[in-house]
């Protein structure tokens, strides 16, 4: 796994998209402004905007608060998709990881 690639980012590549849910997935216990979530996700702030009203039209993300003249986000968990994207997260996430350790121990015991 590459240093700034997730597990779950590794699996399913790396796109825009992705690494905004990868984000907000890890990061579900605290709300962020669009600003940091681009920072944080490493996508590109005009990327983001590209998408966000989709994800917001969906019920993927929720508004939490605004503080100042920033709106404040984080993953919407009581719809049911994201329910099972997040539990999709974490399974694919420790999948890969046993998968690593395994192999890790294949070759230290030879």
């Amino acid at each position: 796994m590459t240093e700034d690639k997730t597990a779950f980012l590794e699996i399913f590549w790396d796109s825009p998209i992705l690494r905004v849910l990868d984000f907000l997935v890890v990061n579900e216990e605290f709300d962020y402004s669009m600003t940091d979530i681009a920072k944080f996700s490493g996508v590109g702030y005009a990327t983001l905007k590209l998408f966000w009203q989709r994800l917001e039209d969906e019920g993927i993300v929720t508004n939490t608060r605004t503080v100042g003249k920033a709106k404040m986000y984080k993953i919407n968990a009581n719809n049911p998709v994201m329910k099972k994207f997040r539990d999709f997260y974490w399974e694919t996430t420790k999948y890969h990881i046993r998968q690593k350790m395994e192999k890790e121990e294949v070759v230290v015991e030879q």
